[in-house]
């Protein structure tokens, strides 16, 4: 495995961060194509997903190569680095940490070796049985390894043959390993609970697996000569693949040169996350068949429908609410236009802002178009509100640039209720509609009006069935229960008395 030394720690500072998905995966199985490159434009597409670390891996048939490091995908990677990555598979990663802080040694692909063959994984999602498959594992997490995440975990798993499980070799039983990846993985799976969707290869074969409700998007396309899988379908259009279906909840997929079989490891039961929709998303995707975009843009009608405004000007917070923006002007025949510039480039940083710089905050990212704003009555259309930071700075901002009405409107729920399964929400208490009515969030935020789209009006704009989606951080109806012990970031580290020092993986 090749390792850099810039080993950064960063968790970012929760107060002024949107909801964030946990990571975006790609892997590809492509003789005779450059699957590091293609693995890089694959993570590029999908860095919306994840922004503190990235890694590839590549197998020649006869090993494995590992390359990653903190920062994004185009920090990571140049030219010569891929250059070195040499093979006919790739499994890519990219990540923004829900289980395990932001180091190096949670970066991912992981990597083990067993026996029989080695293993690099990706993982989009959050287990919630993390320390039950940790005990399973015993000493078997192995001691140079510091990583502290459920992936690394699940990894450590499927390496180890999945020891503990019924009928499968284990201390006494066997040799560890001795099943192979593939055996090990539909032993192991049927036993993970949560929300995940796998990438994952030996040296001769690509795999790809999500979990029986579907939370996490994952999807399979055809190239001219060989196969992806990828988070989204716009990760697809990038490498020039075409889409061919999803990964089934419930399905393990195996891609050789014998072309793609399948395995069912869990009954399906969909309950895809409604939060992709709302954000995480790129609008350029498609999941269930329908486009984010023609999603997003149905919620702002439905929102101008259930909160009309008497206003000038609509303007979204870029770039998630622009598509919603554009129909809640459609539906009210109010002008859309652009009142808030973003920097496209602030996306995470290693360098902490000054004191200065930290307390015109909102500014590092937005900033006013004060002639378009001045003396208008403004509709401002944002996906959500989380702790209410970000929108309390914004409408701060626009009456400072001169904004005669600030009326709030969002194209989601109230968030009111934490996520397990792969958002990084924050606690219930931190959540602002946990502890506020509409209008104690209106003066909260120092907005003239505040309006949520409703659940119903939101699923509608989905146009998928309300029992097929995961809604619970708007409605506290959670698919699976979650054991107190199970939740929280650093479940693995024994961090100011957090985690558990039996199952740290030192």
């Amino acid at each position: 495995m090749i390792q850099r030394d810039g080993r950064l720690s960063h968790d970012p500072d929760p107060a002024d961060q949107p909801p964030q998905d946990e990571c975006g995966v790609f892997g590809v199985w492509a003789p005779g194509e450059d699957v590091a490159k293609l693995a890089y434009y694959g993570l590029y597409s999908l860095q919306h997903r994840g922004q503190e670390s990235a890694g590839i891996a590549v197998s020649d048939g006869s090993r494995i190569v590992v390359y990653k490091d903190m920062g994004l995908v185009a920090q990571v990677f140049d030219e010569s680095v891929l250059n070195t990555l040499q093979g006919h598979i790739a499994v890519g990663h990219c990540r923004y940490s829900t289980t395990g802080s932001s180091v190096w040694e949670n970066a991912q692909p992981t990597f083990r070796a067993t026996p029989s063959a080695s293993l690099a994984l990706g993982h989009n999602g959050n287990l919630i049985n993390t320390r039950e498959l940790a005990r399973l594992l015993g000493g078997r997490l192995a001691a140079e390894v510091r990583a502290t995440s459920d992936t690394d975990v699940l990894t450590a798993l499927f390496a180890a043959g999945a020891p503990g499980l019924p009928g499968v070799p284990g201390p006494g039983g066997g040799q560890p390993g001795s099943l192979g990846v593939e055996a090990a993985a539909l032993a192991a799976l049927p036993r993970v609970r949560g929300a995940f969707s796998l990438v994952f290869m030996d040296e001769q074969t690509l795999y790809a697996a999500r979990d029986g409700y579907g939370f996490r998007p994952l999807v399979i396309g055809k190239l001219a000569r060989g196969w992806v899988v990828a988070s989204e379908t716009a990760a697809l259009d990038i490498v020039g693949a075409v889409f061919v279906r999803e990964v089934e909840p419930g399905e393990m997929v195996v891609i050789n040169e014998r072309g793609v079989s399948s395995h069912t490891f869990a009954p399906a039961t969909p309950r895809g996350c409604i939060f992709e929709y709302v954000y995480l998303a790129r609008p350029d995707t498609a999941i269930a068949g329908q486009s984010v975009q023609a999603a997003r843009v149905e919620v702002g009608r439905r929102l101008a429908a259930e909160h009309p405004a008497d206003a000038d000007l609509v303007i979204p917070v870029p770039e998630s609410s622009t598509p919603a923006a554009i129909g809640y002007a459609q539906a009210s025949g109010i002008r859309y236009g652009q009142g808030l510039v973003k920097n496209s480039y602030v996306g995470r940083t290693f360098i902490q802002p000054s004191q200065t710089i930290r307390q015109r905050g909102i500014r590092l990212k937005y900033n006013p178009l004060r002639g378009v704003i001045a003396g208008k009555r403004l509709v401002v259309v944002d996906d959500s509100i989380v702790r209410g930071n970000t929108q309390r700075a914004i409408v701060a901002m626009l009456r400072e640039a001169g904004a005669a009405e600030v009326h709030v409107r969002i194209s989601s729920p109230p968030v009111a209720w934490p996520c397990f399964f792969g958002i990084d929400f924050a606690s219930r208490a931190e959540l602002l509609a946990g502890s506020l009515t509409v209008d104690g969030m209106r003066k909260s935020i120092g907005a003239d009006s505040l309006g949520f789209v409703s659940l119903s009006g939101l699923i509608a704009a989905t146009t998928v069935p309300a029992g097929r989606l995961c809604r619970a951080c708007f409605d506290g109806d959670y698919p699976l229960p979650v054991a107190e012990d199970e939740k929280g970031k650093h479940l693995l580290e024994p961090i100011g008395g957090v985690g558990d020092p039996a199952l740290t993986v030192t």
